[in-house]
């Protein structure tokens, strides 16, 4: 009977202690050389893989916002501003991010692929690349174009609209029914600019002064100055410089005339009446290069200077002289 009872005990000990997972099996279900087949029930499945949705990417085990944006082009400040990432940007594995998706903008009447690159403050040949447009640049209105992806750009919306910009003023001229074929920009090389003889531009031309730099009510802005002056008074160069575009192809600009100087400088004469200089001449500082006039979106005969610094607008009487 005491062994029959220890007989059993040793059982129920067995039982307990199996009951409590103190006997391991190994991972392949192998023990002593006998192999044991697993219940289906406590077989080990994969994770399920991450539902595939447009527009996002799942983060990788050491993916960095750098790493991201080199992968997928986008730029990493594109990439924090469109997922509102906090400093220092540390990402999860697993964790989901949303690219940022390219503006765009629908091509209008009118439209040329200089004035949509002025419009976003980018420059042509970018807006060209990424659009795989080839020369001449021909846009349809109602034509996408995509926008590169730039900091100054909400990258979110494809509704983006370029703020409006003047011309000049007034600008009561009444529209013409008349479609000009779109410009063709040559990517010809021009000449390198000369050495520039003063730190200073000159004043292209004088007279009184209608329009200034900066923003204006509801919510237009010029890009540079509009200045009165007779038809026909000589439009001069305010520096040495090289001519990169003498034309009329230019929305609401009409005889336009664009001078690259040395050190990245750019300086533009628009509503000329005549043109006297060509693509690719070089040009002396005070030589006239045109005659006023009232061409493009304008009634009275003026001149509209700018002067940028690359494609960005500067005011120009902070860099002219007198």
């Amino acid at each position: 009977m005491v062994c029959k009872w220890k007989h059993i005990a040793l059982v129920v000990a067995g039982f307990t202690l199996s009951s409590c997972g103190w006997v391991e099996i190994p991972a392949d279900g192998s023990r002593g050389g006998t192999t044991y087949k697993r219940s289906p029930s406590v077989q080990q499945t994969a994770p399920a893989k991450p539902m595939e949705i447009p527009g996002t990417l799942i983060v990788q085990k050491g993916d960095t916002v750098y790493a991201i944006s080199r992968r997928t082009g986008a730029s990493v400040r594109d990439i924090i501003d469109t997922n509102q990432l906090k400093a220092p940007f540390h990402l999860k594995a697993g964790q989901r991010l949303r690219l940022p998706q390219s503006p765009y903008h629908t091509v209008q009447k009118g439209d040329t692929l200089y004035s949509v690159s002025r419009d976003y403050r980018t420059d042509v040949y970018t807006l060209a690349k990424v659009n795989n447009l080839k020369p001449p640049f021909t846009l349809i209105p109602g034509q996408q174009l995509k926008l590169p992806s730039k900091n100054n750009l909400t990258t979110a919306s494809k509704t983006l609209k370029p703020a409006a910009r003047i011309l000049a003023e007034p600008q009561n001229k009444p529209a013409t029914t008349t479609q000009k074929a779109a410009p063709r920009i040559s990517k010809q090389a021009i000449p390198k600019p000369p050495p520039r003889s003063s730190s200073r531009f000159a004043w292209p031309a004088q007279g009184k002064l209608l329009s200034s730099f900066g923003a204006k009510k509801n919510g237009l802005r010029n890009d540079g100055i509009n200045i009165a002056a007779q038809r026909g008074t000589p439009i001069k160069a305010s520096e040495n410089g090289v001519v990169a575009y003498s034309g009329n192809e230019l929305r609401g600009f009409g005889n336009m005339i664009l001078l690259k100087h040395s050190g990245g400088w750019i300086t533009a004469y628009a509503h000329a009446d005549q043109l006297l200089v060509k693509r690719g001449q070089k040009i002396k500082k005070g030589q006239v290069i045109g005659k006023v006039g009232s061409s493009g979106g304008v009634t009275t005969p003026q001149l509209h200077f700018e002067i940028r610094k690359g494609m960005d607008p500067v005011d120009p009487k902070k860099h002219l002289s007198g």
